[in-house]
């Protein structure tokens, strides 16, 4: 029932994107997890992209509302599960508003159909909060497509500090660029997690 719901969450987050699930091959995902990694996976693997759109960037898309955006993808191994658990935490900055955004949410391996079969992580916020897709382009940058997703203020667990970034016509896709993971520890809450990242 429980991965029922998983291909049902992320048929949601790609909207007009016809993805599926099911019968993915598993040389492929391991291939896309070597890339998004750098690597093989461990107990608990780590990936870190980052962009900071410079001025000129920013000049030839007027319409984009974020200024610097930031991934981390985790792979967790669950081996009660016989699975590997994948999440993420997205942060930005808008371009015209001041403060620290963040979003976070849960991951499956997809294949995008529209793509001739292109292998994705579609990831999903709880409660309807949409989610993105993160595709590689080569082995050093992710590739973000989002329609609308839920995010929030930093360190502002108030209902009230919660809003969407949608998709806008230079808003839809935004590459990042692979980073040193002590990049992304801004967006790590948990104390051992944090501890854990700063050791790689």
């Amino acid at each position: 029932m429980k991965s029922v719901w998983i291909v049902a969450a992320i048929a949601s987050v790609v909207g007009a994107n016809a993805c599926h699930a099911e019968g993915i091959d598993k040389a492929k995902t391991t291939a896309f997890d070597a890339r998004m990694f750098g690597g093989p996976l461990s107990q608990k693997t780590y990936a870190c992209f980052v962009r900071r759109y410079d001025a000129n960037h920013l000049a030839q898309h007027p319409k984009q509302k974020v200024s610097t955006m930031k991934l981390l993808v985790t792979a967790e191994d669950a081996p009660e599960d016989k699975t590997v658990n994948y999440s993420f935490r997205l942060g930005f900055k808008y371009r015209h508003r001041a403060g620290n955004f963040d979003s976070s949410g849960y991951c499956s391996h997809i294949v995008a159909e529209n793509t001739g079969g292109e292998i994705r992580l579609g990831c999903s916020i709880d409660c309807e909060g949409g989610g993105i897709e993160v595709a590689m382009k080569g082995d050093k940058s992710a590739l973000i497509r989002l329609e609308r997703i839920r995010i929030w203020e930093r360190n502002k667990a108030d209902e009230d500090a919660s809003n969407d970034l949608v998709a806008g016509a230079d808003d839809k896709i935004f590459r990042v660029d692979r980073a040193d993971l002590r990049e992304c520890a801004e967006l790590v809450t948990d104390r051992k997690k944090l501890a854990a990242l700063r050791r790689k």
